[in-house]
């Protein structure tokens, strides 16, 4: 494969900084992780109803209300690099540098691209770092009702 066509960094040449960091991010998920669950728990409880991750959107939205035409994403701060200033400078110390900062500046440039896509085909994008769900999932639960009663097509996401 052509390097300047490889869409994440290679791991050739690199290994984990330990069994333990190894086994961490084999066990991450990019769909159903807690965050997402907590929060369509409580979207449910509220009578919101919703699709999961529709491949047909631009970065695959976590929760899709079509009728509202409203996508949410629920980001992982590791991931889409939360504080990334923070967190670069942690990773530019760590093992591997060289792989995890390109790999986190694509997907950041990647969220940023989905957003505009979606925006551009009519869609409202809120997006939602996973400490913040786990901290006050109703805070995020109220945002996206909110959102959702407000839109006069949302009314026929509502059971």
């Amino acid at each position: 494969m052509n390097s300047s066509l490889r869409t994440t960094p290679s791991f050739k040449g690199l290994s984990a900084a330990s069994p333990a960091s190894a086994r961490a991010k084999q066990m991450n998920r990019s769909s159903g992780t807690a965050h997402e669950r907590l929060l369509r728990t409580l979207l449910w409880m509220r009578g919101l109803r919703y699709r999961k991750n529709v491949q047909a959107l631009p970065g695959k939205p976590d929760i899709v209300f079509s009728s509202a035409r409203l996508a949410v994403f629920c980001d992982g701060d590791f991931w889409h690099g939360r504080h990334w200033r923070q967190l670069s400078d942690k990773l530019r110390t760590g093992a591997n540098a060289s792989y995890w900062i390109p790999k986190i500046e694509r997907n950041r440039n990647r969220d940023r691209r989905n957003n505009r896509l979606l925006k551009k085909e009519g869609w409202t994008v809120v997006r939602f770092w996973e400490t913040d769900i786990h901290r006050s999932p109703e805070r995020a639960a109220d945002t996206i009702e909110k959102l959702v009663r407000q839109s006069s097509r949302g009314r026929n996401a509502i059971h």
